[in-house]
């Protein structure tokens, strides 16, 4: 295939056009392509009086080679120099294979947790010929559905069933935001597996792909069941609440405190909330050791606003997606602030996995139209910050933020929040304009700088300006920030070494929980690696 990029549409273009714009660039006639598939679509909009689509394409047409020569000797007529065509290469057909297993179905391989990177260990493990059984503490996503909406609705938190704990992972009741920078050949594969659950097709091209939680709530009920057709096994509402480790080696789990399961590899997939789990872990013997995260809050704007800002007049044109932003800024006193999981026309929701404490997260479903935009603004946090040297203080830090912000918010799970220029100024919230808070099941109005040290509330003035001078009216007054975010990443790392083994034996560290990962993507990456590495060892 012959990949072309840049290829570039107006607003009032077609994609169907897209075929005669690559002849034209690679000088052949339009019969001659047999084929165009889309591989990316972007949008261009910092020219906001010629916002263009961008477009990505892989061309199929017979000898490759001989048209690439022709367009390596043609010459620039006015100064007879070569034209450079740094937009066309030749790309091999994607290939990712997972390696049959070399033993004849080894037995009781568990993976513990069922966010992407335990789903997709499993699916690559059992489409291996394995058996893999995938033990979830939550339930599975039709229950935990219901469950997360009495919270919303009624403030009844299940710390078992919740945003965070459930099928799916965290992610499921996110966006699910499948953006990612990282370069590597299982991406593709991710995508097209989502995309045969049920994933929208237009994941498979789109520059910024999100899926959106109503619609993931039912990919990954697909995505179970095909593993369950492959020969995995799932069992849900159960805990990982021991190990028995004989000469340094895994030999035995026991779950929900009573049960014992043989176990020849243990995949410890956790997620990032899975404190209770990191103490066991810790007192098993397995290496854990500190970690930079980060905290902040949510800012919610109208999504109209949002839209002018980065597309101008053409702000409400039928073809333009509910814009996004994504903004960073380095401060003089050597700590960033930064946006993260930005939810156009999303909500902020309820996050909390424990009783007594407050976690706010970004929500969008598939058509992205509620009236609000949001983002995360977070600030990095180091070691240094924790006042310990405790495997386990950087999780006490995210306790003490979201038990004091619990009192904030009245201790009934309403969260703290405040209108920007409030914030800014140091006063006491008093109420809101016309942006209106959308976390469910409720807002207290509160001054936002008493639920953070001041080193956090200090930088998230100082970014909130500064990403104002790359995004206009970011920093209006009327701006919303409910409080707190806590759970972007986990406060931890479970070591392991070159082969994905932990300290003991037959442990498998993986995912976002154990510190190798970052969102789904990568999450799901870091799964079908350790996968990979369990298949080389069989």
């Amino acid at each position: 295939m012959i990949r072309i990029e840049e290829l570039r549409l107006t607003l009032s273009q077609d994609e169907a056009s897209l075929p005669q714009m690559a002849a034209a660039v690679l000088h052949i006639p339009l019969q001659n392509i047999r084929s165009l598939q889309l591989v990316k679509k972007a949008v261009d909009s910092r020219k906001k009086s010629d916002i263009r689509f961008v477009y990505s394409v892989d061309v199929g047409i017979e000898n490759e080679g001989a048209v690439l020569e022709k367009l390596a000797a043609l010459k620039d007529p006015a100064t007879q120099k070569k034209i450079e065509f740094h937009r066309i290469r030749i790309v091999e057909p994607f290939q990712y294979r997972i390696p049959k297993a070399k033993s004849k179905n080894p037995k009781n391989i568990i993976i513990v947790g069922s966010g992407p990177c335990g789903m997709f260990a499993a699916y690559a493990l059992a489409k291996a010929g394995l058996a893999p059984l995938v033990l979830e503490r939550g339930k599975k996503i039709e229950e935990r559905v219901k469950d997360v909406e009495d919270f919303f609705q009624k403030r009844i938190l299940n710390p078992e069933s919740n945003v965070q704990f459930g099928e799916g992972g965290a992610g499921t009741f996110s966006d699910g935001k499948l953006y990612t920078l990282i370069n590597d050949p299982r991406t593709h594969f991710i995508f097209q597996t989502l995309a045969e659950c049920g994933a929208p097709k237009e994941i498979l091209s789109d520059a910024k792909p999100h899926i959106g939680t109503d619609i993931l709530r039912k990919v990954m009920a697909n995505m179970r069941e095909k593993i369950i057709i492959l020969g995995g096994i799932f069992r849900f509402e159960t805990k990982l609440t021991g190990l028995k480790i004989k000469n340094n080696a895994l030999q035995s789990i026991v779950i929900n405190g009573e049960e014992e399961l043989p176990a020849s590899k243990l995949i410890l997939a956790l997620g990032h909330s899975a404190r209770d789990t990191f103490e066991m872990l810790l007192e098993s013997g397995l290496l854990i050791q500190q970690k930079a995260f980060s905290v902040g809050v949510r800012i919610e704007h109208r999504a109209e606003m949002i839209n002018k800002a980065q597309y101008g007049a053409f702000y409400s044109h039928e073809k333009l997606p509910v814009a996004k932003y994504k903004l960073a800024t380095h401060l003089p006193k050597g700590r960033s602030a930064y946006t993260f999981c930005m939810c156009p026309g999303g909500y902020v929701v309820a996050a909390a996995s424990e009783p007594n404490g407050i976690v706010v997260n970004g929500m969008s479903e598939y058509l992205q139209n509620g009236e609000n935009s949001n983002s995360a603004i977070l600030i990095n946090v180091h070691p240094s910050d924790f006042n310990s040297g405790h495997p386990l203080a950087g999780v006490e830090y995210q306790k003490n933020i979201e038990r004091h912000a619990f009192k904030l918010g009245n201790s009934n799970y309403s969260a703290p929040a405040q209108m920007l220029g409030d914030f800014l100024s140091g006063r006491d919230g008093k109420g809101f304009s016309f942006i209106r808070p959308s976390y469910r099941p409720g807002i207290v109005p509160s001054n936002l700088n008493e639920c953070f040290p001041k080193y956090i509330t200090d930088t998230l003035k100082a970014g909130i300006l500064a990403m104002d001078k790359k995004l206009r009216g970011f920093a209006t007054p009327e701006a919303v920030l409910t409080a707190p975010e806590t759970r972007s990443s986990a406060p931890i790392r479970i070591l392991r070494d070159e082969n994905g083994e932990s300290a003991v034996k037959n442990i498998f560290p993986a995912g976002e929980g154990a510190g190798y990962a970052g969102g789904i993507v990568s999450s799901a990456i870091d799964g079908l690696r350790t996968a990979e590495r369990i298949l080389a060892l069989l």
